[in-house]
C-alpha cells in the first residue's frame, strides 16, 4: 500500500471514530489545516519536478477532496445525531391531556339565591313565580301604594311604552310582591310562599343596579303576629350567614304594604375593614319587613278580620356581597368570566342545609 493509500486508510478510520463534532473538527485540522498532513502534501509540490507533478498532483487533490467530503458527510451525520438527541430530551409531549380547566361556574347571585331557597323549603315555604313585566294593579294598585307615590314617577321605574289601544303603561317590576298579589289572589289561606326573581329600579352605584334580585317571603294564616315575623327571619339569617345566632334589632319604618313595618339590622363591627357579626356597637341594615296591611288583604281577596299575615324582601345580589366578600355589586353583571372564575361556585355543589350551604 503506498503511503497516499495508508494516509487516507489513517485518515477515514479517524473520521468514522469521530462521535462528536469537536472530535471531528480535530481530525479536519490534522488533515485539511495549515499544518495538516495533506496540506502538507499540497505544499510539497511547489518542490516537484514537472514530472512528479503531474504524476502526483492529481492523487493528492483527489485524497483531500475525498477527505473533506468525507468529514462533511460525518459532520452532517453527527449534527442530526446532536439535534434528535437535543429534541428527545427537551421536547414536549403534545399528545398529554392538557391540565384541565373549569369551564363555567354558577354566579354567586344564582348560588345565594339557592341557599336562600333550600333555607325557607325547609321552614315549610314553597317557591312562586311571576312575570318581569308587570300592570299597575300587581305592581302598585294592590300593594296599596297611593296615586302618587314616588315610585310611579319616571325617575324611580321603567314604564313601557302605552299600548295602542287601551294606553295602559306596564312596568318593568319594581319588586317581586306582585307575585305576593297573584298568589293571593289565585290561592286560599293559609299561604307561605318565597317570590325569587328579577327586579327593576333606576339605580347605579356600588350597591345598587337597574337590574337586581330579590326574594320575598309571604305568610298568610288565623293568628299570624309580628312574633312569628321576628322569629323566621332571625333563624333565616342565622343559618344563612352559618351563625349559631344573629343579634338583631327590628327599627320602625314605613312601607306601603305592611303596618307595622320595620327594617332589620343586624349588630356588626366594621372597624377592622373585615365584617363580623355579633359584635361591636354598629348596625347593619339587611331587609325590610312587616304586617301585611288590611288594604292589601282587602284588594287581593282575603278578609283582613279574618286572616293576617307578614312579609318581607331582601336583596339576593347584595346578601352575596356581604357573605362572599364582594366589595362592588356591578361587576356582578359585567359577563367576566375571569371574575366568574373567582367568585363562582360549582356546579355539582347544591347547597344543602344539612351538608352546608357554601
Amino acid at each position: 500500500m503506498t503511503d497516499l493509500a495508508t494516509l487516507e486508510l489513517d485518515l477515514i478510520n479517524a473520521i468514522g471514530g469521530a462521535e462528536t463534532v469537536a472530535a471531528l473538527e480535530e481530525v479536519r485540522v490534522a488533515a485539511l489545516g495549515k499544518s495538516g498532513s495533506i496540506s502538507g502534501l499540497l505544499k510539497g509540490m511547489g518542490a516537484m519536478s514537472p514530472d512528479e507533478r503531474r504524476e502526483q498532483g492529481p492523487m493528492i487533490n483527489g485524497l483531500r477532496d475525498r477527505v473533506a467530503a468525507a468529514i462533511a458527510a460525518k459532520k452532517t451525520a453527527l449534527e442530526a445525531a446532536e439535534l434528535d438527541a437535543r429534541l428527545l430530551s427537551e421536547r414536549i409531549d403534545l399528545t398529554l391531556p392538557a391540565r384541565p380547566l373549569r369551564k363555567g361556574g354558577v354566579h354567586p347571585t344564582m348560588q345565594v339565591m339557592d341557599e336562600m331557597i333550600a333555607l325557607f323549603a325547609e321552614m315549610g315555604f314553597a317557591v312562586a313565580e311571576g312575570p318581569d313585566i308587570e300592570d299597575d294593579f300587581h305592581n302598585f294598585t294592590a300593594l296599596n301604594f297611593p296615586p302618587k307615590h314616588p315610585a310611579r314617577e319616571m325617575h324611580d321605574t321603567f314604564f313601557l311604552k302605552p299600548d295602542p289601544e287601551t294606553g295602559e303603561r306596564k312596568v318593568l317590576r319594581t319588586h317581586t310582591s306582585p307575585v305576593q298579589v297573584r298568589t293571593m289572589i289565585s290561592q286560599k289561606p293559609p299561604i307561605r310562599i318565597v317570590a325569587p326573581g328579577r327586579t327593576f329600579r333606576k339605580d347605579w352605584d356600588a350597591t345598587h343596579t337597574p337590574m337586581f334580585h330579590q326574594i320575598e317571603g309571604l305568610v298568610i294564616d288565623r293568628d299570624i303576629h309580628m312574633g312569628h315575623l321576628k322569629t323566621t327571619l332571625q333563624t333565616f339569617i342565622a343559618r344563612f350567614f352559618e351563625l349559631d345566632e344573629i343579634q338583631a334589632r327590628f327599627r320602625p319604618h314605613h312601607f306601603p304594604f305592611t303596618e307595622p313595618s320595620a327594617e332589620m339590622d343586624i349588630r356588626c363591627d366594621r372597624s377592622g375593614g373585615k365584617l363580623v357579626f355579633n359584635t361591636g356597637d354598629d348596625w347593619l341594615e339587611i331587609l325590610g319587613c312587616g304586617m301585611v296591611h288590611p288594604n292589601v288583604l282587602r284588594n287581593c281577596g282575603i278578609d283582613p278580620d279574618e286572616y293576617q299575615g307578614f312579609a318581607f324582601g331582601m336583596g339576593v345580589d347584595r346578601l352575596a356581597m356581604l357573605k362572599y366578600g364582594v366589595p362592588d355589586l356591578r361587576p356582578m353583571f359585567d359577563a367576566d368570566t375571569r371574575w366568574l372564575s373567582h367568585y363562582g361556585f360549582s356546579a355539582f355543589a347544591a347547597p344543602n342545609p344539612a351538608s352546608g350551604l357554601s
